[in-house]
C-alpha cells in the first residue's frame, strides 16, 4: 500500500470514531479532516438527489462548477430535467451536464446514460443559439446507450397497457430502452462510427415492432420520427465520441477535479427506491462508479440535495403527501412542475426517515438543502420525524413498503419564519425560525447541512459551514 493510501487511512479510521461518537460540531470538525486529506487524495466528488427527484440539481452544480475541471452525468437520460438561473434567464438541461455553460469545464456524457440523439440536437442547437461553446467542451462516451423512435412508442404502448397501475413514465423511452441494455441487444453511440450501424439499427427495428404488434400499437408514423433520428445521428458525430473511462481515468492522474452529476433521485433508484414507480437506472452514489469507469476508492464528496419540503411526480407512495390547501400552496410557491413534462408535482412536508436512508445508502457527506424561500409565508412548519407501522411501532426507519395502509407519518412541528429570506446574502443573517429548522435536521440526520438557497438564481445561496464547502 502507498504511504499516502496508509496515512489516509488511519486518520479516516480517527475521524470516523469522532464522527460517529460525538456531536454535530465535532462531526464539522471530523469533517476539516477529511476535507484535508480528500484534497490529497480523492479526485471525485459525486452531486446527486435524496429525494424522488427534481431536488434542484441543475442549480447546485452551476454554483460549484467554478472548482471542478470535469462535470460528468452519470445515469439517466432525457427524463431528467436539471434547471439553472442567472443573468436572469432560466435554462433547462436534460441531458447535457450542467457545467457545459462554463467554458473551462469539460462536460462528459457517460456510459450509464441513454441518449436520445433528437432531443440531444434540440439542447445543443438551443445552447448554440445562446453562443454556449458545446462543440469544444462535450465529450460522449462510446459506450454510452442510445434511444430510439421505437422506444418512446415501447413506452407510450406500455403506459397504456397497465391502466390504473400506471408508473407515471415521462414516455421518453428511458425504461425501454435500459431494457434492451439489459437484454443485449441495444446500441451505442459508439455503433454509430460503424458502417455496419443500419444493419444494427434494422434488427433492433424488427424486435421493437413484434413487441409493438402484441401490443396492438400504432406506429404508422414511425417513418417521420425515423427521418428526425437518423438527422440526429450525423448530427452526434459532429462531437467528440470517445472512450471516457479513459478520459475520467487520465484526469484523475493528473490532478483534475471531478464532479458526477446524478439524475432524479436516491428513492427513485432501480434497487432502493419505491419499486415499483422507480426510474430504470441507478441513481445512488455507486452509479456513479459504474456508470463512468471509475474506481470507488477515487470518490471524495458525496453531496446530497434535497428540498426543504418533499416533492414527487407521477405515480408511486409519498408519506407525507399533503392532500389540502397547504399542499397547493406548495405547490404554486415553488412553482412545482415538472421541468421535463410541465406536471404538477405532488407535494408534502420533509420526510426525515426517507431523508435519513438516503444519506445511509449513499454514503452522504454534506447535505444542501434547496428552496427555503417556499416556505417563507407558512405559520408552522412540520417535520416528519418518524412512522407509524401497521402494528403500531413507531420507527426512523424507511420500510420496503410505504403504502398508506403500511405507514402513517408522525410529525413534529415547528414555527414557520415568516420571512421573505430572498435577499438573505449570509447565513447569520437569516431569521431564528429558518436556522433552528436546519439545525433540527442536521442534528435528526448527523449529517452537515453545508448549504441553503433561498431562491432559484445562483446568487441566491447560503454557505453554512464555508470551512467544509469552499467555492473557488
Amino acid at each position: 500500500m502507498q504511504p499516502i493510501a496508509l496515512f489516509y487511512l488511519v486518520l479516516l479510521g480517527i475521524t470516523s470514531y469522532i464522527w460517529l461518537t460525538f456531536p454535530i460540531n465535532n462531526i464539522v470538525l471530523g469533517k476539516r479532516w477529511l476535507i484535508i486529506l480528500h484534497s490529497i487524495y480523492m479526485s471525485v466528488d459525486i452531486l446527486l438527489g435524496l429525494q424522488w427527484g427534481d431536488e434542484g440539481k441543475g442549480k447546485v452544480v452551476d454554483f460549484l462548477a467554478p472548482k471542478y475541471d470535469v462535470v460528468a452525468r452519470f445515469q439517466g437520460g432525457p427524463n431528467a430535467g436539471h434547471t439553472l438561473v442567472f443573468d436572469g434567464q432560466k435554462h433547462v438541461l436534460h441531458q447535457i451536464p450542467s457545467g457545459i455553460f462554463h467554458p473551462h469545464i469539460s462536460n462528459i456524457i457517460g456510459n450509464g446514460v441513454v441518449l436520445d440523439p433528437i432531443i440531444f440536437k434540440k439542447e445543443i442547437e438551443g445552447l448554440v443559439a445562446r453562443n454556449v461553446a458545446v462543440f469544444d467542451n462535450l465529450i460522449l462516451s462510446k459506450r454510452t446507450f442510445l434511444i430510439v423512435p421505437t422506444h418512446r412508442l415501447l413506452d407510450a404502448a406500455s403506459e397504456l397497457q397497465k391502466g390504473e397501475g400506471k408508473i407515471g413514465s415521462t414516455l421518453k423511452g428511458i425504461g425501454p430502452a435500459y431494457q434492451d441494455k439489459y437484454a443485449r441487444h441495444a446500441l451505442r453511440v459508439g455503433d454509430i462510427l460503424s458502417k455496419h450501424f443500419k444493419e444494427y439499427y434494422t434488427k433492433l427495428l424488427s424486435k421493437h415492432k413484434e413487441l409493438l404488434d402484441s401490443f396492438g400499437y400504432d406506429y404508422s408514423h414511425l417513418p417521420a420520427l425515423e427521418e428526425g433520428f437518423f438527422n440526429a445521428i450525423e448530427f452526434l458525430k459532429h462531437f467528440q465520441i470517445t472512450e471516457v473511462e479513459y478520459t475520467l481515468n487520465h484526469a484523475i492522474t493528473d490532478g483534475k477535479k471531478i464532479l458526477a452529476e446524478g439524475a432524479q433521485g436516491a428513492l427513485l433508484d432501480i434497487d432502493f427506491g419505491s419499486y415499483p414507480f422507480v426510474t430504470s437506472s441507478s441513481t445512488m452514489a455507486a452509479g456513479a462508479c459504474t456508470g463512468l469507469g471509475i474506481a470507488p476508492r477515487h470518490i471524495g464528496e458525496v453531496f446530497g440535495i434535497f428540498k426543504a419540503y418533499s416533492t414527487r411526480v407521477g405515480s408511486g407512495p409519498f408519506p407525507t403527501e399533503l392532500h389540502d390547501e397547504i399542499g397547493e400552496q406548495i405547490r404554486v410557491e415553488g412553482s412545482e412542475f415538472g421541468s421535463t413534462t410541465g406536471r404538477p408535482r405532488r407535494t408534502g412536508w420533509l420526510d426525515l426517515p426517507a431523508l435519513k436512508y438516503a444519506c445511509m445508502i449513499n454514503g452522504a457527506t454534506q447535505l444542501l438543502m434547496m428552496k427555503a424561500d417556499v416556505l417563507n409565508n407558512f405559520d408552522e412548519i412540520q417535520i416528519c420525524t418518524h412512522y407509524e407501522l401497521a402494528d403500531g411501532i413507531i420507527t426512523d426507519e424507511l420500510p420496503m413498503d410505504l403504502s398508506p395502509e403500511s405507514v402513517k407519518p408522525v410529525y413534529h412541528a415547528m414555527p414557520g419564519w415568516k420571512t421573505n429570506v430572498c435577499e438573505v446574502k449570509d447565513y447569520a443573517s437569516l431569521p431564528l425560525a429558518l436556522k433552528n429548522y436546519i439545525d433540527f435536521i442536521e442534528a435528526e440526520v448527523k449529517v452537515p447541512i453545508t448549504l441553503v438557497s433561498v431562491g432559484p438564481d445562483r446568487v441566491q445561496t447560503i454557505i453554512k459551514h464555508p470551512e467544509l464547502l469552499t467555492i473557488a
